[in-house]
């Protein structure tokens, strides 16, 4: 008896160690490339200077109270607020509807979810110069709008045109990607449910809200964070379309916080900025880990 319990305990120690041997290369690297960088962003908040030889220095709460103090930084955060609900909406409503299209056996179904899916293996670089090419005052938009007699918009030098193009450009490249992922969960759910539910006289509408939508509750959840987290990471449309502007219009929150560690070369201000911004990423992985508990 003792023997066996001897055995069961060193056959534990050994998987335990094995364990820990095999984790150990992955924890290494998670923690010089992700722990370690995000311990350095909290205490470079709470520091001034640069990274000259004078060094920096403790400054204490200083820098979140610039930002709290800072209208340009509200701005920013209502543009990042606006942005971000503006394409996310969009970015679950649209591939929904198209996920429940192409789960059909319908006619070029493999192009057309082909075809969906471009644009999110396509350089965010590369979307943005099309797309500033597109919208530029003598672009093809433009040229558009004129055949049918509506004069040229200034889409990227008006304060409140320029933000749809990014939003724009935003649900263009994050559709594909949620199209797949809904896609996925529709195929997870059960026939047999709606089966039982055409035998019950339900129609299309009372199939979809009644077992397609709680089908997808934990699909939605997931697509909600990865898009809501794409969006509040957006950099690369600002600084190929817009840099900002105009007049500060749609200068988002990554895009601020590069100006002011490398345009500014205020460090400590821009990780202050760069720590509220991984507080709201935190909340939402928070709010999506506890949600998938739950169920």
């Amino acid at each position: 008896m003792k023997t066996t319990r001897r055995s069961r305990i060193q056959l534990l120690d050994n998987d335990t160690v094995a364990a820990w041997i095999f984790l150990t290369p992955a924890l290494i690297l998670l923690g010089i490339f992700i722990i370690w960088p995000i311990a350095y962003l909290f205490y470079l908040s709470f520091t001034a200077g640069s990274f000259t030889s004078a060094g920096t220095y403790w400054v204490g709460l200083k820098n979140y109270w610039r930002l709290l103090l800072n209208p340009d930084f509200w701005q920013v955060l209502g543009n990042t607020l606006y942005f971000t609900v503006a394409t996310v909406i969009p970015s679950l409503v649209i591939p929904l509807a198209l996920a429940v299209l192409l789960n059909r056996s319908i006619a070029l179904r493999g192009i057309l979810r082909s075809a969906y899916f471009l644009p999110s293996i396509i350089s965010l670089v590369a979307a943005g110069l099309g797309f500033r090419w597109l919208f530029q005052t003598s672009g093809p938009v433009n040229g558009l709008l004129s055949f049918f007699g509506i004069p040229a918009i200034p889409w990227l030098g008006d304060t409140f045109w320029a933000m749809p193009v990014l939003i724009v450009l935003s649900i263009w490249k994050q559709l594909g990607f949620n199209m797949v992922v809904f896609l996925a969960g529709l195929q997870a759910i059960p026939p047999s449910r709606y089966e039982a539910a055409d035998l019950d006289g339900a129609n299309a509408w009372q199939q979809f809200w009644h077992i397609t939508l709680p089908g997808l509750r934990s699909t939605v959840i997931f697509a909600i964070v990865t898009t809501a987290i794409f969006t509040l990471r957006s950099f690369e449309q600002v600084y190929v379309i817009t840099g900002g502007g105009p007049l500060n219009s749609t200068n988002l929150l990554v895009y601020y916080i590069y100006q002011e560690a490398f345009g500014q070369f205020d460090f400590g201000y821009a990780a202050a900025g760069a720590t509220v911004l991984l507080a709201v990423t935190m909340i939402l992985v928070y709010l999506q880990l506890r949600t998938w508990s739950e169920e």
